[in-house]
């Protein structure tokens, strides 16, 4: 995969009002992963670009915090500070050896206001040693082990993103959980059971981890990628009898479950989850 340096031109700072308040300029752009559903293929289906200028991305987060921002708090990104969501489009956590990620992290940790919050489908173990006293929130992404087989085929293993979950806390960061995206096959909800058991089991410091839930949406475009290229998965999330079409406010012409079955889907998804792991509160699901 080509790594690229560039300098970031664009500091647009869209808002969110889900995983975050805000979604930060991209620190980078593509990923390194190559997972059926990813969102960023769509756009960028190879390689992956780095912004040089990091500098000028932070100093935009401190403008927008300071001259922009109108968030009212609490709310249920954070009950204190503004979120941005610093990796919409890459997973910054693989891909932080091209960065000076102290120098950004330690922005974020000395901001009065401002906090940095990520997904990521790895675990960077390199983070441990670095304390961001709260300031940074990672969500480690999770599905059923034998689907993350199948659609995240390079990413770590289920079981070792959620052993992290309490070093991380240890280390000082704040952790939840990214339940995207959630697919419906056969027997779906009995290895939800099972990942919430695990979940139950390995996870401590249960009153500090709070999670977010997004079901799949698939792209017509993506999906024809996958097939000319043999990347697995179509048949999980390729799925017309139980999908509609969707386009996005960017203009994608996407595919999600049908909305009455998904009302469904998402009733039956909470029932399992809070029946083994009420502990962990649900920021918001869709």
């Amino acid at each position: 995969m080509k790594v690229k340096q560039v300098v970031r031109k664009s500091m647009e700072i869209r808002e969110s009002g889900r995983s975050s308040d805000y979604i930060s300029p991209s620190f980078g752009h593509g990923c390194l992963f190559n997972c059926s559903y990813c969102y960023m293929k769509r756009h960028k289906p190879t390689g992956l670009t780095i912004a040089k200028n990091i500098g000028d991305i932070l100093t935009s987060i401190n403008n927008h915090v300071y001259f922009y921002a109108q968030v009212p708090k609490p709310n249920q990104t954070h009950e204190e500070y503004i979120t941005y969501d610093i990796s919409c489009n890459e997973d910054f956590a693989l891909h932080a050896n091209n960065y000076n990620w102290e120098y950004i992290f330690d922005f974020f940790k000395n901001h009065p206001k401002a906090m940095a919050t990520f997904a990521t489908k790895t675990v960077p173990y390199k983070f441990l040693k670095y304390n961001p006293e709260g300031k940074v929130r990672i969500r480690f992404s999770l599905m059923p082990e034998k689907i993350r087989k199948v659609l995240e085929p390079s990413t770590a293993p289920i079981e070792k993103r959620i052993e992290a979950i309490d070093k991380f806390i240890d280390a000082g960061y704040d952790v939840h959980l990214n339940f995207s995206p959630v697919v419906v096959y056969d027997n779906w909800l009995a290895d939800y059971k099972e990942l919430f058991e695990s979940l139950d089991k390995n996870v401590n410091q249960k009153q500090n981890v709070k999670a977010e839930v997004i079901f799949l949406t698939h792209n017509k475009k993506k999906h024809l990628y996958n097939l000319e290229n043999n990347i697995p998965g179509e048949d999980l999330i390729w799925r017309p009898d139980l999908q509609e079409d969707k386009v996005s406010i960017y203009g994608g012409e996407n595919v999600r479950y049908n909305h009455k079955d998904k009302c469904i889907y998402i009733k039956d998804w909470i029932s399992v989850h809070n029946q083994i792991i009420p502990w962990n509160t649900i920021r918001y699901i869709f």
